[in-house]
């Protein structure tokens, strides 16, 4: 009995392990089944990148077509802050001079008239004098110029005594004409100035609305004529120097508008106007174009880098969401829509930019009506790089 059982116990054996294999087999081939379900196949096409229903679910694509926008070129221009070279002021001592006394500070705000240094020299007390003595000598002189020209109407005198005297009351004029205006230059009033009043000290006045840019001098420092003490600006007609290519120097027209950004003060913008447009070419191929600024703005300096926006010929042209154009490999590029899921990378040529939509030129095979992925591409472009690392 035990014998004739041995057979069917193996049998019943086979049975179960053939079962278990068989269980096992179809389990796996499920498995890879639903695995393919999930994971989309790879396209033939490189360009190409398909999304599972959970990867196009999550990336929130959507679609449109190119529209037509109107949309202003926009030409970029670099270059500085600077004043007129009259509002740039070097001032300097007429006749030199110890400096006595000076509060300035580079930067420092400036009234028209305010006191910008005191200088000290006894020169001043000599030409003071001299001065007094020309006048005092010119007054007896013009008395004596009057008695002798009397004299010599009535012949009591010979022509010869009123042309000594007539001489001597004209040098005597320009001498006193010439002190005077020494004087003034001084800031010295000789309508003013007395024995009484003679000072070896004079001020030096500012003659501007402005700021300090240079302190060039110190107390006690002797100054010649040709010494500058100080160096003022008026900020009060800033205007922009920017720099032009050639090529795009007829884009270009007096009066145009354009807005100005500094890089040194993030969010600030003012306007300003073409005012004059440059006719000499430099070295590099630029030519320079001066703007005026719209309006006064104290926080703004001369020297400041400033860019430029100009907007040029406003026309309609193709275009799409900003959104909707990602780069790749140094180009830009859109995702058009084949089928439900899968897209194909077209690169594309762009232009201006304005209110969220780009200019975009597509290629001649790409019909306009196409199916442009608008919103979601960086998504897909992320899709494919992923793709590309796996193979």
């Amino acid at each position: 009995m035990l014998k004739s059982c041995k057979p069917a116990a193996l049998a019943s054996g086979f049975l179960l392990v053939f079962l278990s294999v068989f269980s096992g087999c179809n389990s796996a081939t499920k498995e890879e089944k639903a695995t393919e379900t999930e994971t989309a196949a790879a396209p033939e096409n490189p360009n190409e990148v398909s999304l599972t229903d959970a990867q196009f679910k999550n990336s929130g694509i959507a679609f449109g077509q190119v529209e037509q926008k109107n949309i202003s070129t926009v030409l970029r221009l670099n270059g500085m802050l600077d004043v007129p070279p009259q509002n740039l002021i070097s001032v300097s001592a007429p006749l030199g001079g110890f400096v006595k006394k000076t509060d300035l500070l580079q930067g420092m705000k400036l009234n028209k008239g305010q006191v910008l240094a005191v200088l000290e020299n006894p020169e001043y007390i000599a030409l003071q004098q001299e001065y007094l003595d020309a006048k005092s000598k010119l007054n007896y002189q013009q008395l004596e110029f009057a008695r002798q020209k009397e004299l010599s109407e009535e012949n009591v005198s010979s022509k010869k005594t009123f042309q000594q005297a007539t001489s001597e009351y004209q040098q005597l004029r320009n001498r006193a004409a010439a002190l005077k205006e020494q004087l003034a230059l001084l800031s010295i009033n000789p309508n003013k100035l007395s024995a009484n009043n003679i000072s070896s000290t004079i001020r030096i006045y500012s003659p501007i609305n402005g700021f300090v840019k240079n302190v060039l001098v110190n107390t006690g420092k002797f100054v010649t004529p040709q010494d500058v003490l100080f160096e003022l600006v008026n900020t009060e007609h800033m205007h922009a120097e920017l720099t032009v290519f050639e090529k795009d120097i007829a884009k270009l027209k007096q009066g145009q508008k354009i807005k100005l950004t500094f890089p040194n003060l993030p969010g600030h913008e003012i306007t300003a106007s073409v005012y004059l447009v440059g006719r000499s070419i430099e070295a590099d191929k630029t030519i320079r174009v001066h703007a005026h600024l719209d309006r006064e703005d104290p926080e703004l300096l001369p020297g400041m880098y400033v860019t430029a926006l100009v907007e040029i010929n406003a026309q309609t042209v193709p275009a799409l969401p900003e959104a909707a154009i990602v780069q790749a490999e140094g180009k830009h590029v859109i995702f058009i829509a084949k089928n439900a899921r899968t897209f194909e990378m077209v690169p594309v040529e762009i232009g201006a930019t304005e209110n969220g939509y780009t200019e975009v030129r597509l290629p001649e095979n790409i019909p306009a009506n196409a199916k442009i992925v608008t919103k979601g591409a960086y998504h897909i472009m992320a899709k494919k790089l992923n793709v590309g690392e796996e193979e």
